[in-house]
């Protein structure tokens, strides 16, 4: 196991989901970085930089979806979390459907998340190894 700190991108157009995303990984000694839309995402992180995605699927301009359709298409191999106000039923079956390592439905339980995280991470590790 890797001592490096796991690093996590939140996209989110959302402040308040940001901040308190941020205070929760941090606590958890992840390396966090916020982002308020896709867009600002993708001019400020190539697409070589490791980590994991946690992105709201409402948010304007580029959407979730689009997002992670981006993603893919450039070939990205970060694992993706979506996090979402919207009901789960359909969303999560939509999520998997598109690549992501996992659904969680706003607000977040902080455990659930951390752990979804690790095991992301520790999946991406042995897929780039």
């Amino acid at each position: 196991m890797s001592l490096e700190i796991k690093q996590v991108f939140i996209i989110d157009d959302d402040e308040s989901v940001c901040r308190a995303l941020s205070i929760l990984l941090l606590t958890f000694g992840f390396a966090v970085r916020t982002f308020s839309s896709a867009i600002s995402f993708f001019q400020a992180v190539s697409n070589d930089v490791p980590g994991c995605l946690l992105i709201d699927i409402h948010m304007p301009g580029i959407d979730g979806w689009t997002a992670q359709k981006q993603l893919v298409e450039s070939g990205s191999k970060r694992p993706v979390i979506f996090i979402s106000a919207e009901k789960p039923d359909i969303a999560i079956e939509r999520a998997f459907k598109v690549g992501a390592v996992g659904f969680l439905k706003k607000p977040v339980d902080g455990q659930v998340l951390v752990d979804l995280i690790n095991s992301a991470c520790e999946d991406a590790l042995l897929v780039s190894a």
